[in-house]
């Protein structure tokens, strides 16, 4: 059988999602634990392989095993194992054709910052730091260019091993709560490092040290060399995917206060 599963973590100390050969990652963390409760060798797959620092609050996994169980034997017995920075909030049967990554129809992620003159502390880790007053404004008015279908090569990290680098960006919205600035962005799919060289951009224009049509101006070029710097990992969240209602998976609620 196929079964889906919904999954968050706290980045800080992984590797990324994937498992590799050194360092410690969330893929290594939910096979170990779910090859516990299936009896047998467990390999998931996920709908985004997110970077080392990376959060997630709404990641999505797909598995299959042979071993017959109860849906919440999944969530609790892998909770059981698992350390306390991943955690499974739900489990699913999917039909086979499911696939964690190729079946979503959109991936959303919230990029969050500290905009204040002093470095965070008890959010080390979790938040951005932007030490520079940021316009809210004017970086709303940037992210109109990147909405809609384009080659985002500008915004590609080194490394990227998509064939194309064409994405359809379904929102990307900007506001701000307090001390804090929040970009909300919903694609088709992402490249890797594009949220945060995006963010970078944005930053970089809400700071006032580049022009509102600078957005533009560096997706244009298709050089990444162009496109500023990438802001760190800290600040961002997968907060959801999205699937088609056939499938009938659970959504992440809405996240109260910063996330």
């Amino acid at each position: 059988m196929k079964f889906a599963l919904g999954v968050e973590y706290d980045g800080r100390d992984f590797h990324g999602f994937e498992t590799q050969p050194n360092g410690r990652t969330v893929q290594a963390c939910l096979d170990a634990a779910l090859s516990k409760v299936a009896d047998h060798p467990v390999r998931t797959i996920c709908a985004g392989r997110t970077d080392a620092g990376v959060h997630a609050l709404g990641q999505v996994v797909h598995f299959e095993s042979r071993a017959e169980r109860p849906l919440k034997a999944w969530v609790f017995g892998a909770n059981k194992s698992l350390p306390a920075d991943v955690c499974v909030n739900w489990s699913r049967c999917v039909p086979d054709e499911f696939h964690a990554r190729f079946s979503a129809a959109a991936r959303r992620y919230r990029y969050l910052i500290l905009n204040r003159n002093t470095r965070p502390a008890a959010l080390r880790g979790r938040v951005s730091w932007e030490y520079r007053p940021l316009t809210v404004e004017r970086m709303q008015a940037a992210a109109g260019y990147l909405l809609g279908e384009h080659d985002f090569s500008a915004f590609r990290g080194a490394g990227c091993q998509s064939r194309s680098a064409v994405r359809r960006i379904h929102r990307l919205e900007v506001s701000r709560h307090g001390p804090y600035v929040f970009i909300d962005i919903s694609a088709n799919a992402f490249l890797l490092h594009m949220v945060r060289n995006i963010a970078g951009v944005l930053m970089d224009i809400g700071a006032g040290k580049a022009p509102v049509d600078w957005a533009d101006q560096v997706l244009r070029t298709a050089d990444r060399r162009r496109g500023g710097v990438t802001a760190p990992a800290d600040g961002l969240y997968l907060t959801r995917v999205d699937y088609p209602s056939q499938y009938r998976l659970p959504t992440v609620p809405p996240q109260s206060g910063l996330w």
